[in-house]
């Protein structure tokens, strides 16, 4: 699920980390996001963070963990405003 806000951009995803490699990819309606990194010691969510930001060329210090901080359920915020990167993110999580 994708919600555009004053903020940014809140995407619905689903982490899967100690995967073979860091992807993301759509499942039914679910966007699942596949990490390298263990679910250790907050590894896999700073691993995400680096990932969405290389991915998307964001600043890491404008993606924030809304909800589900110790879940694979997460709630994700891209805080920009860019109408090129805006673009990237609804073509990639729509």
């Amino acid at each position: 699920m994708l919600k555009e806000t004053s903020d940014g951009i809140i995407v619905n995803i689903r982490i899967s980390p100690n995967a073979k490699k860091n992807e993301i990819l759509k499942d039914g309606e679910i966007f699942k996001i596949k990490i390298t990194a263990q679910p250790i010691d907050g590894k896999a969510n700073k691993a995400l963070i680096e990932f969405l930001s290389k991915n998307f060329k964001i600043p890491k210090t404008s993606i924030k963990i809304l909800k589900g901080e110790t879940s694979k359920e997460k709630t994700i915020l891209f805080m920009t405003q860019n109408e090129e990167k805006l673009n990237l993110l609804n073509k990639t999580f729509s």
